[in-house]
């Protein structure tokens, strides 16, 4: 660690359905060290995701509180829905306790998209964000400020598919990247009038996989926000837990 990284230090955890990504931020949402990953365990079940939390966070330097991003809707630091983790046993889990009960250290959990989201929001007008990865993320903000969740990822978007089964990974190595890039596309339309947005940002580790040109108002988003954005769930004027 840069022992001229200003404190407190944030352990900033993103949870995917392939991957487990974890580092440590400094006051500013800077990481200290380059993020670790592992496969997210298969089956996904609590204990075993937990467990591999704690072996992935080992090496890492010390660190005050913890904030984690997960693949799911959550309320007042419990799991309700965790599509892509593909068990049942989440429904209810208690993630954030058990994350601060295993680390020793206070925790705030929020849905992924929304983590990323905070990130890379400009804080001004009605700004969306998307995640391309195993399935398809989605936060809404209005002047910098979380709206209630919409979880696109299982509405119906064509025919019969889903947000998720539609853009997910496995429509992108099932169609090919040309048919799936035409898929993205068509979303940022659907979503523009569906939202009529300010601006939309595109993360998550599937938009490189992007090759049109953007409309002007859609700007990509590192996959590292993630991680880097869970510092601001420490900010009283953001976190409202819910």
């Amino acid at each position: 660690m840069n022992e001229t990284s200003p404190g407190p230090y944030t352990l900033a955890i993103d949870i995917g359905g392939s991957g487990l990504k974890a580092s440590v931020l400094d006051a500013e949402g800077q990481m200290v060290v380059k993020r670790v990953r592992t496969p997210t365990p298969s089956p996904s079940m609590p204990s075993a995701v937990v467990d591999a939390l704690v072996r992935l966070v080992e090496p890492l330097p010390p660190f005050d509180r913890i904030s984690i991003g997960f693949p799911g809707v959550v309320r007042r630091g419990a799991v309700i829905t965790a599509p892509n983790l593909g068990t049942k046993a989440w429904r209810g889990f208690a993630l954030q306790d058990e994350l601060a009960h295993r680390f020793g250290k206070p925790a705030r959990l929020e849905n992924d998209a929304e983590v990323a989201g905070l990130g890379v929001i400009d804080g001004k007008g009605l700004e969306v964000v998307v995640t391309l990865g195993t399935g398809f993320g989605s936060a809404v903000f209005s002047d910098g400020r979380m709206t209630p969740h919409l979880e696109l990822a299982h509405h119906p978007v064509r025919r019969s598919l889903t947000y998720d089964q539609y853009v997910g990974d496995a429509a992108l190595k099932a169609v090919g990247k040309r048919k799936w890039n035409r898929r993205v596309l068509r979303i940022i339309v659907i979503l523009r009038t569906l939202l009529n947005y300010d601006r939309l940002h595109i993360g998550g580790g599937n938009a490189r996989d992007i090759t049109f040109e953007l409309p002007k108002n859609v700007v990509l988003a590192s996959n590292d926000k993630g991680i880097t954005g869970g510092i601001r769930l420490w900010d009283d004027g953001v976190w409202h837990p819910r």
